[in-house]
């Protein structure tokens, strides 16, 4: 690809930099509807995958987007270093994919559950999208974020997603007081709950994850259940604690 095939842009004042830098926070992405995929390994996965999903591809080297098989409708920008550095917050130098969020409906929680749905309000990126990542990996049909969870198109949950934010579907929730009594069943991870390992789980079921270090409501009407432990630590992380649940789930069920 030739260097005269791509439009450049040398300043951080230009209007297009400006919208690319406001996808780096959640009130940017809610406003423009758009993300910034970055990774030498998730940007040519998504980019083979999933080629609709994105309007603009970015970089600060022409050679680096060479060979590379680029849907005819996507826009190609050569930025300045300067540019880009403001852009690629985690330092990869590798190319960028400007993409398009998709609708994230409204849960209906009055309907029963289809499979195993996680229903979280974790509000650290990073945390999030970890568990997307496992809730691909283990066979979750649906998650639906409550109010003040993160953003699962933040910067930081997509790249712990390693692209898993594609394979599952993405709903929103109410916050915690508008979780309706009948959205069951509903399940909790819990120290004082049954035992995880000997459970035998439904195959259809709404598994809550509440905020690090704040959990589930006690007013939440849930089914807890406890992972054995050694008793060297007090907790688990949530989700690595989400992760053995469905990990458990998705083997009884295979």
């Amino acid at each position: 690809m030739s260097g005269e095939s791509l439009r450049v842009i040398e300043s951080l004042q230009n209007p297009k930099v400006k919208v690319w830098a406001s996808l780096l926070e959640s009130r940017g992405l809610n406003r423009h509807r758009q993300f910034l995929l970055a990774g030498r390994k998730s940007v040519p996965e998504a980019l083979a995958r999933h080629p609709d999903r994105f309007s603009a591809v970015l970089t600060a080297d022409p050679a680096a987007i060479d060979g590379w098989t680029l849907p005819p409708n996507l826009e190609r920008y050569r930025l300045s270093r300067q540019a880009f550095a403001r852009l690629d917050v985690f330092g990869t130098g590798f190319p960028l994919l400007v993409g398009d969020i998709p609708e994230m409906p409204r849960a209906d929680l009055a309907a029963p559950p289809c499979g195993l749905e996680i229903v979280a309000a974790l509000g650290d990126p990073s945390n999030l999208g970890a568990l997307m990542r496992s809730a691909a990996a283990f066979g979750v049909t649906r998650l639906i974020l409550l109010a003040g969870a993160a953003h699962p198109f933040h910067p930081y949950a997509l790249r712990a997603a390693a692209n898993a934010q594609f394979e599952i579907e993405l709903l929103r929730g109410p916050a915690w007081p508008g979780l309706p009594a009948s959205a069951g069943p509903l399940f909790a991870l819990d120290a004082g709950g049954r035992d995880l390992a000997s459970f035998k789980w439904p195959r259809d079921l709404r598994l809550i994850l509440g905020e690090e270090g704040l959990g589930i409501p006690a007013e939440i009407d849930a089914e807890r259940l406890a992972i054995p432990m050694t008793g060297a630590v007090e907790s688990l992380n949530a989700t690595v604690a989400a992760s053995l649940a469905m990990f458990l789930h998705y083997l009884q069920m295979r």
